[in-house]
């Protein structure tokens, strides 16, 4: 039987380790990780080879040469172009003409690899993916299957509201060989995402067999060392170099020509490399230091990675990190917990390196210095730039000028040379402050900016709703916390980002990858005066101007210092409104008002509603995409109160079409639905879900949970000056006041809640979320929704906190509130039996 190892990744996410080598290749317990695969697999006896390369595959070759030092035989494969990880197979199909597994180059475990073997065989397979359960499944692709251990569904990198298992893929695959005329030639081709749905579509046998034993992807520097932190512990054996010494309580290994002075205090699990010395007295545990080492007196070293040709003077202390080859550190450094170090790297003496900074390859810091963020781009090292379609960060902590330049650098290197992008901002100086950076980094990739400045954020999704640009960025002040900014991408037409446009800027900034213009060929920047006209005249269109005349109708409106404040009043003005305006003027030093204002505000906006008897009041978010609702009599509506509220105003003049909500909203959307035969369509929670739902011809309204209101016949997207508008015009149509439009709408209880829930439980939590399930009647579109006849209670986890959120309907408050309390006591169950595990 043959093997084919996947070696050809970039390792993006395992950067600074990755430099200068591929991921593969990075040394575990001084041997490259690809190694210990090469030996699980010869110890099942499979020992003829095809590894996959792509990225530097020379050192892989210079390496392994043939195989016969390793006691296989090695066929090499190298795709001239990334075809995906299907497509890099079948550039080696003509050495593949009998069974055969796949495996990763980059993993550690130590599954029997014949009982999978033996499994596929039983089950009569053409496929068999091999799984195993973890806790934060996100980053991998889980996988469903049935009593029979038949596959039968995918979720490739799902989000937490997905996750219905922990149960995931771990990339060892057994095929049959014909499995490969499914896998077209010359085209990029990837398994979980075409192959293996195209299985599931033919009803070809593909099977899943739950490997039980030791498995981790080293995709990331902390699953690096965690790696090490488990072989430290004993949780997995591999074999390792160096002479095993005599001690009972303690497990030491010598590579040859190691000097060890008698005083050195060593203990758990230390492994040096050949030639390497330790002098005087240092104190070293669970550590592994490389070939050619030189370690002195006083140094402290605790579950530490040390490569080769490193030199620690007197008195350096390194806590869990990675020190990579060639490093010289001064006496008295100190490097805390987390620190990733790269080849070639002089740090001076008493330098203080903080928790987690990572420094790139040849860097110099200097003697006293005290290292808190990255030295590469000046901040706080992020996994991941994106929360959803935003980047945020502290201004000018974690997003400082030079990270936005190269975050606009990066951007522009994902969209073609001489396109034209939007860039807008809110009113806070910082906003204007760091939008100008990026639009440095922009223009440097030779892209076009059109410069809308201070503008609300609906005018510039109408914009590229149109023609013209292929994305726009807006800059604005965080309602949370006004010390942090936020970044918002769109795409060119005007809806967030997806996930994969995220993923595509992210990797080229953390590789650096930029596309620079010449020096003749760098992007210019425009002004569009009249696009608040040009939005203007679509606004008016989509109102009956004529009504709202007759009507004359009274509204208060809390602008909240945003630019909305500059162009709304004359547009309802315009439509025949009187409108009276609170905090309409742009104040660039105060900035909006944060989220501790917003109760006392509204307050006062109900208080001038009622006393000016007024039809209605609106306070406007400071980007002008939500609203909050003030009827009439003073009430103030919650989110949960406000969707019922316009569905119904909006159900009284349309004769059909659908609407958008997501799986949290009231089900009372449905039974008012039913009476005008309106469809009512669930999404996920995300923005960009439900405005893409909304795109269809039929589709009437989109309404979030947060005060978002998107109305389709205007734009795709939550516009909440518009919705102050075409509300008004709904509440003219039906010739009533709002609060008497609520007073008879369909009543039900509903709460929600969160509980804490640590990131790696999450996956867990949604597992026995699943299982306890498994009889009751449930959808799966965001979490885990039951149903209890008209009653439903939302197990959703948060996609960026460390929460999971617990949403209840019911006839009665009593009867939500008892399933909300059930819930919680099960999740905190279950989190007490994942902790024990």
């Amino acid at each position: 039987m043959k093997a084919v190892i996947m070696a050809g990744g970039f390792g993006t996410r395992i950067q600074p380790l990755t430099s200068s080598l591929p991921k593969p290749m990075i040394p575990l317990m001084n041997r490259p990780i690809m190694l210990h695969i090469v030996e699980l697999l010869k110890s099942h006896g499979i020992t003829d080879l095809v590894m996959l390369l792509y990225h530097q595959p020379l050192v892989i070759k210079n390496f392994f040469r043939d195989g016969s030092e390793f006691g296989v035989k090695i066929t090499y494969v190298t795709p001239l172009e990334d075809m995906g990880t299907a497509g890099a197979v079948k550039a080696a199909e003509k050495y593949l003409d009998e069974r055969f597994i796949v495996i990763s180059g980059d993993l550690l475990t130590d599954f029997n690899l014949e009982k999978i073997i033996k499994f596929h065989d039983e089950k009569k397979a053409k496929a068999t993916i091999t799984l195993t359960s973890v806790k934060d499944p996100l980053q991998f692709g889980v996988v469903i299957t049935d009593k029979e251990k038949r596959i039968v569904q995918f979720l490739e990198k799902p989000g937490w509201g997905e996750v219905i298992s922990d149960t995931i893929n771990t990339g060892i695959y057994v095929f049959e060989p014909e499995i490969l005329k499914l896998i077209p030639a010359g085209e990029n081709f990837d398994f979980s995402q075409n192959l293996f749905p195209l299985l599931l579509e033919k009803k070809e046998p593909l099977f899943g067999i739950s490997a039980k034993g030791y498995w981790r992807d080293i995709g990331n520097t902390d699953s690096y060392r965690e790696a090490h932190h488990d072989i430290f512990k004993g949780r997995v054996e591999i074999r390792i170099d160096g002479a095993r010494q005599n001690f009972s309580d303690r497990d030491i290994r010598l590579g040859a020509d190691v000097r060890l002075d008698s005083q050195a205090e060593l203990s758990g699990m230390v492994v040096v490399g050949d030639n390497s010395q330790i002098t005087g007295n240092p104190q070293i545990k669970d550590c592994v230091i490389g070939r050619n080492c030189t370690i002195e007196e006083g140094v402290k070293l605790s579950r530490s990675v040390i490569w080769d040709n490193v030199y620690l003077k007197k008195g350096t202390k390194i806590s869990d990190s990675v020190i990579c080859n060639n490093v010289r550190a001064a006496q008295g450094v100190v490097i805390e917990e987390g620190v990733i170090v790269a080849e070639h790297t002089s740090i001076g003496e008493d330098a203080y390196i903080k928790r987690d900074v990572k420094i790139w390859p040849r860097k110099v810091i200097e003697g006293g210095a005290t290292v808190t963020a990255n030295l590469i781009w000046g901040e706080k090292w992020r996994k991941l730039l994106f929360e959803g379609a935003i980047v945020k960060g502290l201004t000018n902590v974690e997003l400082t000028p030079e990270f936005v330049a190269k975050l606009g650098c990066a951007y522009g290197t994902s969209l073609a040379k001489g396109s034209f992008v939007l860039v807008g901002r809110d009113a806070s100086l910082s906003s204007r402050m760091l939008k100008r950076s990026f639009l440095g980094g922009i223009l440097s990739a030779g892209v076009n900016v059109r410069d809308l400045k201070m503008i609300p954020t609906p005018v510039m999704r109408y914009k590229l709703n149109t023609y013209g640009e292929v994305g726009g960025i807006y800059f604005r002040q965080s309602t949370d916390d006004p010390a942090v900014t936020e970044i918002v991408f769109l795409d060119g037409d005007g809806l967030n980002f997806s996930g994969t446009m995220g993923k595509n800027v992210e990797r080229i900034f953390f590789k650096e990858n930029f596309r620079r213009a010449h020096h003749r060929e760098p992007g210019g920047i425009t002004e569009l005066p009249q696009v608040v006209d040009f939005y203007r005249e679509g606004f008016l269109r989509g109102i009956d101007r004529n009504l709202l005349r007759k009507r004359n109708m009274k509204i208060v409106v809390d602008f909240n210092f945003s630019p909305a404040g500059q162009i709304l009043p004359t547009f309802l003005n315009d439509i025949g409104c009187e409108v009276i305006s609170l905090n309409a003027y742009v104040d660039e030093e105060r900035g909006a008002r944060v989220v501790e204002e917003k109760p006392e505000g509204l307050q006062q906006l109900s208080k001038i509603v009622t006393t000016l008897d007024a039809a209605a009041g609106f306070w406007l978010d400071p980007d002008a995409e939500q609203i909050t609702l003030v009827d009439d009599a003073g009430k103030i509506y919650e989110p949960a109160e406000l969707l019922p509220l316009l569905v119904s105003l909006m159900l009284k003049s349309a004769d059909s079409g659908s609407i958008a909500v997501p799986v949290s909203a009231p089900s009372v959307v449905e039974q008012m639905a039913m009476e005008k035969r309106c469809q009512v369509i669930r999404t996920k929670s995300s923005e960009r879900a439900m405005i893409e739902a909304s795109l269809s011809p039929e589709s009437i309204m989109a309404c979030s949970m947060d005060g978002q209101v998107s109305f389709p016949v205007f734009q795709p997207a939550f516009d909440g000056m518009y919705a102050v508008a075409r509300i008004i015009e709904l509440v003219a149509i039906s010739e009533r006041p709002l609060s008497k439009i609520a007073a008879l709408l369909p009543q039900r209880a509903f709460l929600q809640t969160r509980i804490p829930c640590p990131w790696e439980m999450k996956g867990g939590i949604m597992r026995k979320m699943s299982e306890d399930s498994l009889e009751k009647e449930a959808t799966f579109i965001d979490g885990i929704k039951v149903l209890f006849g008209d009653d439903w209670l939302l197990l959703l986890p948060d996609q960026y906190r460390s929460f999971i959120h617990l949403v209840a309907e019911a006839r009665e408050h009593k009867s939500a509130q008892k399933l909300i309390d059930e819930y919680r006591s099960k999740v905190d169950r279950w989190k007490k039996e994942l902790s024990s595990q």
